[in-house]
Order: structure tokens, then C-alpha cells, then sequence
């Protein structure tokens, strides 16, 4: 039902929590889990390629897609806050440790050192920078189109794209949303990846609802369920 809930944008806020393993159900591998993870189902690891929510959310057509990470107080609830703003369907992918069956999987972009060259931070209308100083960038292959991260020099430092969060289509925003290494978690970004206005469903069903009742009355919800091929049965007695 996900992928129809985006696709409509139904006023309904997703949070789903990426702790790459099954917790619940002591430790197997799951949809998200990386190739070659070693788990209770897996023990020769695993060999299916993971879901990028991300990137699914971003395909179905969702209005509002955003990642965030658990341990970030401070941007969890700015990305929070701006889904719950938001008119239709946000789905936020929450990074979640599993202190039990999967930890550390997230380490990389806790450690304060190791996460200024591997996170990188979203924010509309910005250069999409990050790294010491902002040494390196994500710009676009003039060849090939695909996004990828170099290091700023004052001559390619113009190519740097600017996040917008608000563009019409969700070619770009899916690009960024594929630059993660699955397995390394490398120039992962988190943030807004895309918040667009639509229309949303529930708003479009009631004012169908009124238009029809407008236009031919309130229905008759027995008559509709009788319709006409009923019949009453007497006995004789």
C-alpha cells in the first residue's frame, strides 16, 4: 500500500525507521539490509540488493521524501516538523540504530569526524557542500548526467548544484538520493529531498462528495444496497 499512498498523496505522515536488520524478530535479514549481510537467515550472507526508500518513495511520486538520522536531535525534528507542515503524504527515512542484533550500522554518520566527509546536509536554496570547509561538492557529469562529488577548486566551483527541494519534476532529487554507498554509506545525504505541492487526496474526494450531492442529492444507501434484483420471500402458512 505504500507506493499507492504516495502515488495519491493521502494527508498521511510516514516514518519509517531503517535499522537495516529485522530487530523484532531476533535479527534476520531485511529488505534493507546490505549485499552480503551476515544475519540468523543469512549466515553465508545475505545476496539480495536493499531497498532505497529514498529512492522508491521519490519513484511512486511522493510529494514530501526526506531522510534523517535518530541520534541528530536538532535535525530530526527541523525534517519532522516540516513533514507534519506538509499538505499530503511525507515519508521521512529515519536511520535507526539496533543496539541489539545490528549496531553500529549507522556509525559512520554519528562519529563527528568520520560524518563531516560522509554526510551530506540538504537545505533548499544552498550549494550542496559538505566536508571540511566545504571542500567537496556534488556536481553534474556534463557526459553522462549522473551526479557525483569532487572536490570544489575555483574553477569548477560554479558547477556546485543548489538544492531545490521544490523543483517541478524529481529527476534531481533522485539522482542525490543514489549517491549512498548501500554498503559504506558514503556521501549519504539526509534532509529534504523533495517537497512539492499537489493535490491531496482526501481535499479531492470531498469536494467530489459535494459535487454529487449537489448535483443529484443525497444517496439513499439502502436503496443502493437493495438495488434491483432482490426479492421478498413470504411463507405460506
Amino acid at each position: 500500500h505504500l507506493i499507492h499512498a504516495l502515488r495519491r498523496n493521502v494527508n498521511l505522515k510516514i516514518l519509517l525507521f531503517n535499522n537495516r536488520i529485522y530487530g523484532l524478530t531476533k535479527g534476520q535479514y531485511s529488505p534493507t539490509s546490505e549485499v552480503g549481510k551476515i544475519t540468523k537467515s543469512t549466515p553465508m550472507g545475505s545476496l539480495d540488493a536493499p531497498f532505497n526508500p529514498v529512492s522508491l518513495a521519490l519513484g511512486a511520486e511522493a510529494s514530501f521524501v526526506a531522510r534523517t538520522v535518530d541520534s541528530d536531535r536538532k535535525h530530526l525534528t527541523e525534517t519532522l516538523r516540516q513533514a507534519a507542515a506538509h499538505p499530503g503524504t511525507a515519508l521521512i527515512e529515519i536511520y535507526q540504530n539496533c543496539n541489539i542484533f545490528n549496531d553500529g550500522a549507522y556509525d559512520v554518520l554519528k562519529d563527528k569526524q568520520s560524518a563531516e566527509e560522509a554526510v551530506i546536509r540538504l537545505e533548499h536554496g544552498r550549494p550542496i557542500r559538505f566536508g571540511a570547509d566545504g571542500a567537496r561538492g556534488v556536481v553534474r557529469d556534463r557526459a553522462t548526467g549522473d551526479l557525483e562529488v569532487v572536490t570544489v577548486t575555483p574553477d569548477n566551483e560554479s558547477d556546485v548544484l543548489v538544492h531545490d527541494a521544490h523543483a517541478a519534476t524529481p529527476t534531481t532529487a533522485f539522482a542525490l538520493s543514489r549517491l549512498a554507498d548501500p554498503t559504506t554509506l558514503n556521501h549519504t545525504p539526509i534532509g529534504v529531498f523533495r517537497s512539492v505541492a499537489r493535490p491531496v487526496y482526501d481535499t479531492l474526494m470531498a469536494d467530489q462528495l459535494d459535487t454529487a450531492i449537489e448535483q443529484h442529492g443525497k444517496g439513499d444507501l439502502a436503496l443502493l444496497l437493495a438495488g434491483n434484483d432482490t426479492w421478498t420471500v413470504e411463507s405460506a402458512s
